[in-house]
């Protein structure tokens, strides 16, 4: 009887408990960490990227833009998914950023291929005589010699692997600016009357768009790592996370997290053989899309603990009263809006 008992109040309060659960989590739900994610397949119409000896990287990006983005929809049916392009033409670099932007992409992610110069190479093919003359008047002498004659070509570069770029950390100002000019508050319609006189120069806004800079760069950089971890995974050359301070207009000018995924070398015989594969586009694409559900559980991970902090930790140490408060404005209309 006294087991009985036992066995029933410990029934009733594992009830109890998971209830106390599901009403904490109906009472908090968790916010969309991605809602939007933009693809956009390198170069594109007359604009063909890097040659190989058959096959150009503008079809290669596209194709496996394409597969990227089957694999997404597969994996992440809840979230939106835009193409800059999904046929041979060519968005111009700054029409790419503007679309990321006015979509208001959670996330960009570039596909490229990468090329490297051949080797120049030399052989001895055979000799030459030559003549010529030493001394000078009665002393003067012919003589002759062997010289060595050369045959030249350029050997198929033997550079391969993987290598993801992301927006340099020290080259931040630009980026700055991509955040500001593309601020949600300054699309609303209501601007006026919503935030009335209040200066987007000011240093308090200028403040809160360099935080958004630093954590646009560490998102990017997380994602990179972990889309280069799974290119090693299946043996690929892991050439690393690499910084570009310039020269990558569509990581400088998106106002979100960025990566250009540089997929393989069409330079080198055998990796333009497996670009143009289609186990090595499939293999590419999986890699790519590993990366990207490791790096939403992270970001699902992070919101979890900043929600178990927020009512404990102070979010603008140092802010005056004023820009702690519309610092902390905006952020609550950013987690109104990731609700709905």
């Amino acid at each position: 009887m006294i087991k009985r008992t036992f066995l029933v109040f410990l029934a009733a309060s594992f009830s109890i408990t998971i209830f106390s659960f599901i009403k904490e989590d109906k009472a908090t739900p968790k916010q969309k960490v991605i809602r939007t994610i933009i693809i956009d397949p390198g170069h594109g119409g007359t604009d063909a990227g890097a040659k190989g000896v058959y096959s150009y990287e503008k079809d290669i990006c596209l194709d496996v833009s394409l597969k990227v983005g089957k694999m997404i929809e597969k994996e992440f049916p809840e979230i939106k998914l835009l193409f800059t392009r999904t046929t041979d033409t060519y968005p111009a670099l700054h029409a790419r950023a503007k679309f990321a932007n006015e979509n208001k992409g959670d996330l960009f992610l570039c596909i490229h291929v990468n090329s490297a110069p051949g080797k120049r190479m030399s052989e001895v093919i055979g000799h030459k005589t030559v003549t010529y003359y030493t001394g000078k008047g009665k002393n003067r002498k012919k003589k002759t010699k062997q010289v060595p004659q050369y045959r030249y070509w350029t050997a198929p570069s033997t550079a391969k692997g993987t290598e993801t770029y992301i927006w340099g950390a020290h080259k931040s100002e630009d980026k700055e600016i991509a955040v500001r000019e593309n601020a949600f508050m300054l699309n609303e319609e209501n601007y006026e009357k919503n935030y009335g006189d209040f200066n987007p120069e000011s240093p308090e806004f200028v403040a809160m768009t360099l935080l958004k800079t630093k954590q646009y760069f560490k998102r990017s950089a997380t994602l990179a790592g972990f889309v280069q971890d799974e290119f090693a995974d299946v043996g690929r050359v892991d050439r690393d996370v690499k910084q570009r301070g310039v020269g990558i207009w569509v990581l400088q000018a998106t106002a979100m997290p960025s990566v250009l995924v540089e997929t393989g070398f069409i330079s080198n015989p055998d990796e333009e053989k497996y670009l143009n594969s289609e186990g090595g586009q499939n293999e590419i694409s999986e890699c790519i899309v590993k990366a990207l559900k490791k790096y939403v559980k992270w970001l699902e991970d992070k919101q979890e603990d900043d929600r178990k902090d927020d009512k404990t930790r102070n979010e603008y140490p140092g802010s005056s009263e004023n820009t702690k408060a519309f610092l902390e404005m905006i952020e609550q209309k950013e987690k109104k809006a990731l609700s709905k």
